[in-house]
């Protein structure tokens, strides 16, 4: 079937089915990355916040890997963080990180330069913070049973 609003094949066009979930994946994450202004602090704050290395980090782009995935950031010129939160303009992404202890995180991710705002959508269940440029992350507790 053609997803013909969207102008694309869907999963039943490639042979995987309509269902979203699926055994046969197409592709596996290898890396995301953020537009910001100071690649090397950006890197730095994620390095000690997830405990990853920091294999490669220069003032136009720096990274930081776990062994599977990584997270790099590219330096941008006039480059704004959104706004959090912001009721005119979509809601673009941001990053999850499950933590055994979301306060001790929060407190932990506030030393290392991030803010926490106001607005709190997740009540008790997570905890939304503002990394030092203004991206927003979330902090959510460790799975039970993981």
């Amino acid at each position: 079937m053609y997803d013909s609003l969207n102008n694309q094949a869907t999963r039943e066009d490639v042979g995987l089915g309509g269902c979203a979930m699926s055994s046969e994946r197409l592709a596996s994450l290898y890396m995301v990355n953020l537009d910001c202004a100071d690649p090397r602090a950006m890197a730095g704050f994620y390095s000690a916040l997830l405990g990853w290395e920091m294999p490669y980090c220069e003032d136009e782009y720096s990274m930081v890997p776990d062994g599977t995935t990584s997270i790099g950031f590219g330096r941008i010129d006039g480059y704004t963080p959104p706004t959090w939160p912001d009721d005119e303009h979509a809601k673009q992404y941001h990053l999850d990180f499950r933590v055994p202890d979301v306060a001790m995180a929060e407190v932990a991710s506030m030393k290392l330069g991030a803010t926490v705002p106001e607005f709190q959508p997740g009540g008790d269940r997570w905890r939304v913070i503002l990394d030092p440029e203004g991206r927003p992350f979330c902090l959510m507790p460790d799975a039970v049973g993981s």
